[in-house]
């Protein structure tokens, strides 16, 4: 990921939240964060299409700006950012494929020129079922939360009760930040416990794991993600 990916990829949630919390033209801000998020790459290379998408798309924001929109389309991206991660992670598991997490953990090995046990090989398959579950059961959370806000939820727009009102701040502090301490809670708990149950691994610490991982280079990260 490219340093200006990452700054506006952190500086997302604390903007949507802030829509929330304090309205105004916040929640356009945000969707521009997304908007240049994604384009961000093509941008860089200077490609003319992106930067013509992103005049349109910005002017569409500026348009918007007022109204209910820019609002109801933040309620979107949790949903839709946790929903394709577990999806990431299950597909993995299907057809024959070699789980995700596996896939990592060979490379690391590999690199180390340490052999990749069955034990290990069965608990990482176990670990991608993990992350994908985790991440699904934060996808209904999203969903229904987004359904369910009043005022300037999905129900709330089309006129309907929700059959559990939420507030729009408890809707923002678990879909916009919250999410994030779920994720990262668990994956500090399972790195805990690996090293518990598998103490000869690859790497020396925390630290050292994200050096190891970076180091496998950006073919790798892409053939994963692809």
């Amino acid at each position: 990921m490219l340093p200006l990916q990452l700054l506006l990829c952190v500086a997302y949630p604390f903007l949507a939240h802030a829509a929330t919390t304090r309205g105004g033209p916040w929640a356009s801000f945000a969707l521009a964060d997304l908007v240049l998020l994604l384009l961000a790459a093509p941008l860089l290379r200077r490609r003319l299409w992106a930067l013509a998408l992103l005049g349109l798309l910005l002017a569409g924001l500026a348009w918007l700006d007022g109204g209910p929109w820019p609002q109801l389309l933040l309620l979107a991206p949790p949903v839709l950012f946790t929903g394709w991660l577990a999806w990431w992670f299950a597909r993995s598991l299907w057809g024959g494929r070699v789980p995700l997490i596996a896939r990592i953990v060979r490379a690391l090995h590999e690199r180390a020129g340490q052999p990749m046990t069955a034990e290990l090989e069965t608990y990482a398959r176990r670990l991608t079922a993990g992350w994908a579950g985790v991440l699904a059961l934060l996808t209904v959370a999203n969903a229904l939360l987004a359904l369910w806000a009043e005022p300037g939820g999905v129900l709330h727009a089309l006129g309907r009760t929700p059959p559990l009102a939420v507030s729009p701040q408890a809707w923002s502090w678990f879909a916009n930040l919250l999410n994030y301490g779920v994720v990262g809670g668990f994956m500090l708990g399972e790195f805990a416990w690996r090293k518990r149950r598998f103490p000869c691994q690859p790497y020396r610490n925390g630290l050292d794991f994200l050096r190891q991982m970076a180091a496998l280079g950006p073919k790798f990260w892409r053939d994963l993600l692809g």
